[in-house]
């Protein structure tokens, strides 16, 4: 009887190792990409307006006067209210500096406004518009898709059918072909809208124009892990 279930114990440790291999030597794992590249139809543009003055109160009411005046510039050219969305406000004291010394010289207030243009090609027109109104800087103009979901759908199914032609390639190969896809790991990253960098305000004297400001394409991009057995 020992011996027996000596036997036995035997057998299932050799046969352990022995599945395990097979199960490794039966499985390819490649990784598919893709990109889609699309026109956008959204902008959305980065307006500040910065003010000085002696007192913090003094600084902050100018701040306000001059961002009013920006908003409203932005109604009045078609911007409905929903698409106006204050995303910074500081006020800081400001310094001199020489011969090694600080000395309190007042004190600036900024706010930032981004403004979102669903006609793309407004977008310098808009921009232009801000700065006549009083603002100080374009901090950025950044390009998007209103249904991005759809193209990063779309990116995922054409990175998935790349990961199957290469799992099909490697296993062809190794003289082999695929048996069934056991697992799909999707690797999203989330890409911001890349912002186009805009002169300040002081260096404004030409105009922005549709011409000025080129939208390119918008870049979405999917990889995907495919696990799949062999036969």
């Amino acid at each position: 009887m020992p011996f027996f279930v000596m036997a036995i114990a035997l057998t299932l440790a050799c046969a352990a190792p022995a599945a395990a291999q097979d199960t490794l030597t039966n499985v390819i794992v490649v990784r598919g990409e893709a990109i889609v590249r699309r026109a956008p139809d959204v902008a959305m543009i980065t307006v500040a307006v910065e003010t000085r003055a002696p007192s913090p109160r003094d600084a902050q009411r100018q701040n306000g006067d001059r961002m009013t005046a920006v908003i409203k510039r932005m109604t009045d050219s078609g911007i409905v209210r929903e698409s106006l969305r204050t995303i910074g406000v500081r006020l800081d004291q400001d310094f001199d500096f020489a011969n090694g010394r600080r000395t309190p010289k007042g004190f600036v207030a900024r706010s930032t406004l981004e403004v979102t243009v669903a006609d793309v090609s407004r977008a310098g027109e808009i921009a232009d518009a801000a700065v006549q109104a009083g603002a100080t800087a374009i901090d950025g103009i950044g390009f998007a898709l209103k249904d991005r979901a759809a193209a990063e759908r779309e990116a995922l199914r054409l990175a998935v059918a790349d990961a199957k032609g290469r799992a099909d390639a490697a296993a062809s190969g190794a003289g082999r072909s695929i048996d069934r896809i056991v697992r799909i790991d999707d690797e999203r990253a989330v890409e911001p809208p890349r912002p186009v960098p805009m002169a300040r305000a002081g260096l404004a004297a030409a105009p922005m124009t549709a011409e000025s400001v080129e939208p390119g394409v918008v870049e979405v991009r999917a990889s995907v892990v495919l696990t799949a057995s062999m036969r």
